[in-house]
């Protein structure tokens, strides 16, 4: 928008793209293709990538104000909500954050293995990360080995024991948190069928008359998939399956039982809820009724929070934000924020892209009006160079990216994936530094 900005992006990892990167699930190649345009911003003229640097510890927030006419945080929501039940530190209970992470190659989940050397694995929540489980717990190993999923996440998924997948949540069908399109790719997953409780969806034709339309769309597929007799084709393919999903509703974690030497979980204990009120308001009530599933995975997927990475920042602990107008950090001048870290963890990348567009338009709005004082020069990166080499600090610049990426793409083709993702900052590090 303005021929006189520079704009430096500073990045914890080596490499770019965040969520794009880590969380996508790899089965989803398509969704990547942001990373063109986020390419070609990276190479403008006036946009500087330096990697490897964590604010927060290698350089401050106040440092980097010092330095710029502005800053904005963008870092996201990297911690997960704890269910805050007993037993939920037990082995075999995994966060849908760090299980993502751990199939996608975010280096600090590398050490997660998790075990999957039982037939029922239980995930609790029902928006899109959790069907992205249940859909690499179930995927033929043969559609995996052709995306960028990691080598010892294939390994390991190669010899899973799990057959069966619980996919649980607290209120009915009508709130289901998924999109229409995750839905649509478990109900034809290969090799598995679903199994589902004809109970949970009395009433649902009936109260379906008065949900908007996509709503209704993606709860007609629902209905559809649980209850209704199958084509031949279907029928065939259901009876061939060996592997099983089920969405269960109206439950809520209470308690991760554990094994009869107490090491590792054996089931969960769920309340058995019923709704109170209708639509996207309808409140989850316990009925007193509890009921005890075996399983020997349980992930948990309700959701992720962001975290205050430096003390000068202001942050709603509550709300786990950064309290902020538009984007503009409140009380601070010349600080804004975007993604999760502004809105808290809901939404697509489009909707986080428009969000950001949002505080960009607040920030230049605030440049024409002088509320960023643009009258005094200020260095940028020059003056943040000199910190970091007195810290050991080595920043990777876009173009180290691109030989990291290089021999991630090359060690991918040799073996007929996408890319062969480098796991470990270590080993990035040497590719730069060859």
């Amino acid at each position: 928008a303005r021929q006189d900005v520079e704009v430096d992006i500073y990045e914890r990892l080596p490499v770019p793209f965040g969520l794009v990167r880590f969380g996508v699930a790899p089965d989803h190649p398509e969704v990547k293709n942001v990373i063109n345009t986020f390419t070609q911003t990276a190479k403008h003229s006036r946009c500087n990538f330096y990697g490897n640097i964590n604010v927060g510890k290698d350089v401050s927030v106040e440092e980097l104000q010092q330095a710029y006419h502005a800053v904005v945080l963008s870092y996201g929501a990297e911690d997960n909500r704890k269910m805050g039940i007993p037993g939920e530190d037990l082995a075999g209970v995994y966060s849908a954050k760090d299980f993502v992470g751990w199939y996608n190659g975010l280096p600090s989940c590398q050490k997660l293995n998790p075990d999957l050397s039982c037939d029922t694995a239980v995930i609790l929540g029902q928006g899109n990360v959790a069907l992205d489980v249940a859909r690499i717990l179930l995927s033929p190993i043969n559609i995996l080995k052709k995306t960028d999923i990691t080598q010892p996440a294939l390994e390991a998924l190669e010899k899973s024991q799990v057959r069966r997948v619980l996919i649980v949540g607290r209120r009915g069908p009508i709130q289901i948190a998924c999109t229409i399109k995750e839905l649509r790719e478990m109900a034809k997953l290969p090799g598995t069928r679903p199994e589902m409780l004809a109970a949970d969806f009395d009433g649902i034709t009936e109260a379906l008359k008065n949900v908007p339309r996509p709503r209704k769309r993606l709860t007609e597929l629902l209905l559809k998939t649980a209850l209704e007799v199958p084509n031949e084709e279907e029928q065939e393919r259901r009876s061939k399956a060996s592997r099983v999903w089920a969405f269960q509703f109206f439950r809520s974690p209470v308690e991760v039982l554990a094994s009869p030497d107490k090491t590792r979980t054996a089931g969960i204990r769920l309340a058995v809820n019923r709704l109170e009120g209708s639509g996207e308001r309808a409140q989850a009530v316990l009925t007193g009724e509890l009921e005890d599933v075996p399983c020997g995975l349980i992930i948990s997927s309700i959701g992720y929070k962001s975290t205050l990475i430096d003390p000068s920042v202001p942050f709603d602990s509550h709300k786990a934000i950064v309290p902020n107008i538009n984007g503009r950090v409140q009380q601070v001048a010349g600080l804004y924020c975007s993604g999760w870290l502004k809105t808290g963890p809901t939404g697509v990348i489009a909707t986080t892209m428009n969000n950001s567009f949002d505080t960009a338009k607040s920030l230049l709005d605030d440049m024409a009006s002088g509320t960023v004082d643009l009258s005094a020069s200020k260095a940028g990166f020059h003056s943040i160079t000199g910190l970091l080499e007195k810290r050991g600090v080595k920043p990777v610049l876009f173009s180290d990216w691109e030989k990291i990426d290089s021999v991630e793409t090359s060690k991918g083709e040799a073996i007929g994936k996408p890319r062969e993702k480098i796991l470990t900052v270590q080993e990035m590090l040497q590719v730069v530094h060859k």
